[in-house]
Order: structure tokens, then C-alpha cells, then sequence
């Protein structure tokens, strides 16, 4: 497990996609790739990158899901920084409730009630549990952390995402864990 004076090492700035179509349409999007940024979300993008520019970054990595890859190349451009795609990065996979309302997707299934994770290995059916993003998003923590000893790094990624990385980087399981409201383009450093 990573411990907190890792982190001060080596600050990772967290940053979630911006408003998508599907947001919008409250639908469970996981890593379906049909949801595109809204203008609003790239208001959103603007403004958190606006934020941010003040700060030195050495790299960029971004989920490969065209909601957190176009909110991240309003970052590169800004930053003038390269985008790396990471497909760990990515949200969690809910499998067959994809594109359904999210009204739909019961506790039951998603682990989550009354904002605390309740079961973290619940999963919809062909999706994946909170255990299983939590473990994925770790391996890819300790490797960047390994080949990117001491630079800045900016992570552009979606919203259980972060709950994980922010998780992992505290040494905590996802296990009744606060379920915290994750806005879009919201900020975050571990």
C-alpha cells in the first residue's frame, strides 16, 4: 500500500471528466463510449483547467472514453502537455445496465447505498465490482508511481474511478466506504 508521505513526493491532481450527454440523460454510462461532452462540459473543462494553470504538470494520463479523453485535451492544449490514454483509467464497467436509466441500477447491484459503499463485491451482471476497480486502479497507481518517480501528474478519469484511487492512495478498501459526491471537473489531489 502507498503511504501518505508517498504522496507528498509525488503529487497526482485527479480531475473528473466534464457533463456528458448521458449525465445529462441520467443514464448509466460506465465504459459504453457513446456519451460526447455537452457544451456545458466544456464550459466545465474551461473552467477547471483555468484553475490549474498556475501549476507545473509532467504528464497527462486520461481513460480512453471520449467524455474524459476530450475533457483532457482541453488540459493538453492549456497545459501543452501530450495525453497518454489508459484504459484502467477507465470508469467502472456495469455491464449490462450500460445505457439504462440509473433510477435502475438497485443497490443491490452497484454496492452503493445511502452514500456508503455497502457490498464491494456486488456487480451488475457482466459489470465489475467496486473490489475489482479498486485493485485495477491500484496496479496502475504503484507502475506510474514507479516510472514516473517524483513528476506532477494530471489524471483526467470518471467519478467511482477517483472514489478508488482516492481510496487506494488513503490505504483503504472500498468497503463501507463514503460515497461522496464526485461533480464533474471537479478536483482532486492524492
Amino acid at each position: 500500500m502507498v503511504s501518505a508521505n508517498q504522496t507528498t513526493h509525488q503529487p497526482i491532481v485527479l480531475v473528473r471528466h466534464g457533463e456528458s450527454t448521458w449525465n445529462e440523460l441520467k443514464l448509466v454510462q460506465g465504459q459504453n463510449n457513446e456519451a460526447q461532452l455537452t457544451a456545458r462540459g466544456r464550459q466545465q473543462a474551461n473552467a477547471a483547467v483555468a484553475s490549474l494553470r498556475a501549476h507545473h504538470f509532467d504528464a497527462i494520463f486520461s481513460s480512453d472514453l471520449s467524455r474524459s479523453l476530450q475533457t483532457a485535451q482541453v488540459f493538453a492544449q492549456a497545459l501543452d502537455l501530450e495525453i497518454t490514454t489508459v484504459t484502467a483509467l477507465r470508469e467502472r464497467s456495469f455491464g449490462d445496465f450500460e445505457g439504462r436509466a440509473l433510477s435502475e441500477l438497485s443497490s443491490s447491484l452497484s454496492g452503493i447505498a445511502d452514500h456508503e459503499v455497502i457490498d464491494d463485491e456486488a456487480h451488475p451482471p457482466g459489470g465489475e465490482s467496486l473490489r475489482d476497480v479498486h485493485k485495477r486502479v491500484g496496479e496502475f497507481i504503484e507502475t506510474i508511481r514507479d516510472q514516473r518517480r517524483g513528476e506532477r501528474l494530471l489524471l483526467v478519469t470518471h467519478g467511482g474511478t477517483i472514489h478508488a484511487i482516492r481510496a487506494f492512495c488513503a490505504g483503504l478498501s472500498m468497503q463501507n466506504l463514503d460515497w461522496d459526491r464526485v461533480a464533474n471537473c471537479s478536483i482532486w489531489a492524492v
